[in-house]
């Protein structure tokens, strides 16, 4: 029989970090080996375009690709489609419908104001034409994050959108992926995982032209190459393993708050952290229970055994008001309040990805259906990002618009800073529209 899993139980007054809470609100991102290791690989690919890209995907993907094989057809996308399951022919429609009608409704229109002289001031809003989406598919294939991604795109009104999954061992890609990307629309889509991906779409190759931003989730080393890149191509955020917080009181059900971090806990990588946060000692022990319990019957329960061994934390403290500090300084990318007044502890959360409230806004409701995006900032991101939006894919672009008396109004301002920057020209350029 297994020995019971450890699963840390500590207590919090507010205060100073008790050393195992430090230790697990510090937890990186990423590891100096992610980033040597994609470093050198994104040179390799930088210098030798496809031949570096070829053999790092036979070297990872376990997959020996070539300019033939290695973007997807349309009979092979067509196929998948015809092959899966009517339920999941609904799903797909159903969070495509949801997803969409979200963006839609957050997507900014253009605006402008009257300048004080009759003048006019404003922006713009204008799609990116090319954006580059990594979908995972090592542990698992992540069709939902094709439906989080490329929706948002087409709705900001990117003509160009190109997706990026790794093949399993004999070169295909899940039919399912497949087939949310041509229901979402995609135009193009590449058998390339990992680095060699990140890098192929930054700095461009014979066969895949650059994009202008890369977005979308991924491994360690994924993340790394991300982070390498920004400059060379846009970013949606530097993103690590999933994380899920649950700020709870005595009304939570510890059986759903435990099956709830399992839902995070189970991705596979290891690297994922849960934390529930509660002023009840009995829905601590009650969860920790359930923790145990369920993981063992779950698909992957050794690796979800080794989060809640050294990367899971529960939490008792005095009350709301020190749970929702605890949060803050955690800053997690899901969030749960599962309170007796879930609305009145939300005032209190200044960073997190994306907060579920109440015991009817399970955290796999976002992942799946619900509308807004499940990219969302990881690893503390959260306090200066926010997750996926359909503005994310569109530049903002200010136009102005002055009449002559604006001109004139301004122009002792921008005399005055011309003087102090030490810039004439700046000056003269103003000024030369008023001279006879």
């Amino acid at each position: 029989m297994p020995a019971p899993i450890n699963i840390p139980l500590l207590r919090w007054n507010g205060g100073r970090l008790p050393p195992a809470l430090e230790t697990f609100l510090a937890a990186p991102a990423l590891d100096d080996d992610a980033l040597r290791v994609a470093a050198g690989a994104l040179e390799a690919i930088r210098r030798e375009g496809d031949r570096a890209v070829f053999r790092l995907a036979k070297k990872y993907d376990r997959f020996p690709l070539r300019a033939g094989n290695v973007r997807v057809s349309a009979a092979e996308i067509a196929a998948a489609e015809a092959a899966v399951a009517p339920a999941f022919r609904r799903a797909l429609r159903d969070t495509l419908r949801r997803v969409t009608a979200f963006a839609r409704a957050g997507r900014r229109p253009d605006w402008s104001v009257r300048a004080p002289r009759g003048g006019r001031l404003g922006e713009r809003f204008l799609p990116l034409q090319r954006v580059g989406v990594y979908v995972p598919g090592g542990q698992s294939p992540l069709a939902s994050t094709v439906l989080m991604t490329v929706p948002l795109a087409r709705v900001a009104g990117v003509p160009e959108i190109v997706l990026c999954t790794p093949p399993d061992a004999r070169g295909r890609v899940d039919p399912h992926l497949l087939a949310a990307a041509r229901a979402c629309g995609v135009t193009e889509i590449w058998r390339l995982g990992g680095i060699q991906a990140i890098g192929a779409m930054a700095y461009g190759t014979t066969m895949l032209k650059p994009v202008d931003k890369i977005v979308g989730p991924g491994n360690t080393y994924v993340t790394a190459a991300k982070k390498l890149v920004y400059g060379t191509v846009a970013l949606d955020m530097v993103a690590g393993p999933s994380e899920i917080a649950v700020l709870a009181d005595e009304t939570a059900n510890p059986t759903q708050v435990a099956a709830d971090m399992l839902s995070q806990a189970e991705h596979g990588t290891g690297r994922e952290r849960t934390l529930l946060v509660t002023t009840s000692a009995a829905l601590a022990a009650g969860v920790r229970a359930e923790l145990r319990r369920q993981a063992a019957q779950l698909p992957r329960a050794a690796v979800i055994a080794q989060v809640l061994t050294e990367r899971t934390r529960l939490v008792i403290v005095p009350d709301l008001a020190a749970g929702v500090e605890l949060i803050n300084r955690f800053a997690p990318e899901h969030l749960e309040i599962l309170t007796r007044a879930p609305r009145r502890a939300l005032r209190g959360v200044r960073n997190a990805g994306a907060v579920f409230l109440g015991p009817w806004t399970p955290e796999p409701a976002g992942d799946f259906a619900a509308g807004p995006s499940h990219v969302l900032p990881t690893g503390g991101s959260a306090r200066r990002f926010g997750g996926l939006t359909v503005e994310d894919f569109r530049r903002r672009m200010s136009v102005l618009e002055l009449t002559r008396a604006d001109l004139r109004e301004l122009l002792p301002t921008i005399r005055e800073f011309s003087r102090v920057e030490q810039l004439p020209a700046h000056g003269r350029s103003a000024a030369s529209r008023f001279e006879a």
